[in-house]
């Protein structure tokens, strides 16, 4: 995934709903309750962790019991510490006090409590990136340094793997033909950043990373859902039993859920994007465009899939009224630059959203060259009367325009290719004529009808007027 590309638009909650799962997230709801328990008698050793005979007690303060119980307690002091709701007042004496953040959470905006979640996330992500302590303790050499040679564990490479998993673990969830907000496979998570895109059949040596991947993964999900990043089955732990041990009940092999299941919460979606957003991704929300002008909304849904420009244009609209906001489209939509055909598509895609009392823009640009063979396709498809019929040349700009939008929309697609063979079965001696149109894409559109149409004879014709057109071009 590179840091130049649009990813697709993020469908986020609003920001107070978003706040309200922030404070209830365990992670962050024990080291709040512990940043308040804390008072003058507290004390932390010169890490800044809580000293050990303190740990009984602020486990106690957060309901915990059994073996696990300290251990869960000093995890919810470090992120007290971490995000500024706990301050080390004095680090010789190793007193505290309250953090100013601690107060955000109950009288800060919801934005406020948002950044002090993120603050926590990334201490919880720097933690699922880390061995198991077992192994580092095993690992520890003379002298208290760790021989991460040992470990065979690149830091770096760890944090790499993670942030690449979360990455197709948001594309999954933002694209239109992912599974959105069903959960899915950890195989296939893992198997997205292990298996080569351009791989058939995965060698037993790949499947195998993808198992030991999948292994890690479990570890790294049981951590990040108590955050509420994400939600998490775990792998089934008859599955990682020795192969001579019996199960304890009847499994069903063919229950992909027991191999782990992980979702993307709506506050993991909020953060994840924000972190992309730090890392120099462009990642928009839906909505981000609302208060823009057309000029924004047109050219900004243009790489969009199709379902989120929808809801985009939608609240688009929203804020205008159907007349204001069809002219203000239309003068969007004009210009002979790459990027104009896509404009009109989605100029006439938001246009379709409009009601009846949009007419009179429409009108007034019949005669305009590059709106007036749209704005009598709206009126037709509106039913209004004395729609005057379009010049031949208006349809085939129209034609090389509406091919050169859907290029650039979808590529070599079915859709288009079906267009494609449409045009030149419906209209006899079409090349002959198309080639003349005077738009800046005619060319480039004879070329892909000669590069997508079946019939050699056709595609052939289409060739020849693309080199036509490139010479009454100057080209």
């Amino acid at each position: 995934m590179s840091d130049s590309s649009t990813l697709p638009p993020a469908r986020l909650r609003p920001e107070a709903e978003l706040a309200r799962d922030a404070l209830s997230a365990p992670v962050l709801a024990r080291a709040a309750r512990l940043a308040r328990w804390a008072g003058p008698d507290t004390r932390v050793d010169a890490g800044g962790g809580l000293v050990e005979e303190q740990l009984p007690a602020a486990a106690e303060q957060l309901g915990l019991s059994g073996d696990d119980a300290a251990a869960y307690a000093s995890e919810a002091w470090r992120i007290a510490v971490d995000t500024g709701l706990v301050e080390i007042t004095d680090e010789e004496a190793g007193t505290v006090a309250a953090g100013e953040d601690l107060a955000l959470l109950t009288g800060g905006s919801p934005q406020d409590v948002l950044g002090v979640w993120l603050t926590a996330l990334e201490a919880v992500l720097a933690d699922a990136s880390v061995p198991d302590l077992d192994d580092l303790v095993d690992a520890m050499a003379e002298g208290g340094e760790v021989d991460l040679s040992s470990l065979d564990w690149d830091p770096d490479a760890e944090s790499e793997f993670l942030d690449g998993v979360l990455g197709n673990l948001y594309l999954l969830t933002v694209g239109e033909e992912g599974p959105g907000d069903a959960p899915v496979p950890l195989p296939a998570l893992a198997a997205s950043v292990i298996v080569p895109s351009d791989m058939g059949e995965p060698s037993n040596e790949v499947l195998e990373q993808v198992s030991d991947a999948m292994m890690r993964l479990d570890d790294q999900f049981r951590l990040l859902e108590p955050v509420g990043l994400v939600e998490y089955q775990p792998v089934d732990e008859a599955l990682m039993a020795d192969a001579d041990e019996e199960p304890a009940a009847p499994v069903d092999e063919a229950d992909v859920t027991r191999y782990g299941m992980v979702r993307l919460t709506p506050l993991g979606l909020y953060g994840l994007r924000a972190r992309l957003l730090d890392a120099g991704f462009e990642a928009p929300a839906v909505g981000d465009l609302a208060d823009k002008g057309a000029d924004a909304l047109l050219d900004g849904t243009a790489p969009f899939p199709p379902a989120a420009a929808h809801a985009e244009t939608e609240l688009w609209l929203a804020g205008r009224s159907p007349l204001d906001a069809a002219r203000e489209l239309l003068a969007a939509a004009r210009g002979s630059d790459p990027g104009a055909p896509l404009r009109r598509l989605r100029c006439q895609q938001a246009l379709s959203l409009v009601g009846g009392e949009a007419e009179p823009a429409l009108r007034e640009v019949l005669d305009d060259a590059q709106l007036g063979g749209l704005a009598r396709v709206w009126l037709t498809e509106h039913g209004a009367r004395d729609v005057p019929a379009p010049p031949q040349e208006m349809v085939f700009w129209l034609t090389i325009d509406t091919v050169a939008a859907q290029l650039a929309a979808e590529g070599n697609s079915e859709e288009l290719r079906a267009l494609v063979e449409g045009l030149a079965r419906q209209h006899s001696g079409f090349f002959d004529t198309v080639w003349r149109v005077e738009h800046p894409a005619t060319p480039d559109v004879l070329e892909a009808m000669g590069r997508l149409h079946p019939d050699k004879k056709v595609a052939k014709e289409a060739r020849k007027a693309a080199f036509k057109a490139r010479s009454q071009q100057g080209g």
